[in-house]
């Protein structure tokens, strides 16, 4: 496993590329201890710009970049406890590598707090998140735990659905 992402950047959404960006630096404060101020200005000032013009793509949305971060650090507290509920028994999220462990609670804090975003969509871009750091069971460990809780989290808009295809 690397911690850059694999190529294939261009298609990319803002948010997309904020929701990669996001997960690179939560696991950047998680290994180095990078204060969230520091990553936050080192990636908008040094970062974006190099990495959107190496991917073809559009710009990243550095304010959702942002609130992805400060939501993870302020939400923490509840967030891991969620993760640690969904992995398989015996596992421990301090035991999930640390990208994964980064990835995970991005989508949680989203799931949690961001009710703009549907909860598939969320579900959906962390899964491709996934898919440019690992190319082994991790994606399906993502849209395990992320499925769950956002069925726990989040049921009406699962009920709706389901209703749907019912009357369908």
């Amino acid at each position: 496993m690397n911690t850059r992402v694999k190529s294939g950047g261009a298609g990319r959404g803002a948010r997309s590329l904020a929701r990669i960006a996001a997960v690179q630096a939560l696991y950047q404060m998680d290994i180095a201890g990078t204060d969230l101020n520091d990553v936050i200005t080192e990636f908008q000032t040094l970062r974006f710009t190099a990495t959107d013009e190496a991917a073809g793509a559009g710009e990243t949305d550095a304010q959702f970049f942002a609130d992805i971060l400060r939501g993870v650090v302020r939400h923490q507290r509840d967030i891991d406890p969620a993760i640690d509920e969904q992995l398989a028994a015996g596992w421990r999220l301090v035991r999930v590598d640390s990208i994964l462990r980064a990835i995970l609670r991005g989508g949680v804090f989203e799931l949690m707090e961001r009710r703009d975003v549907p909860a598939r969509v969320v579900i959906n871009e962390y899964i491709e998140v996934a898919h440019a750091f690992f190319d082994d069971d991790e994606p399906k460990v993502v849209n395990g735990v992320l499925d769950r809780l956002a069925r726990r989290l989040r049921p009406t808009e699962f009920e709706a659905r389901a209703a749907d295809a019912a009357e369908g």
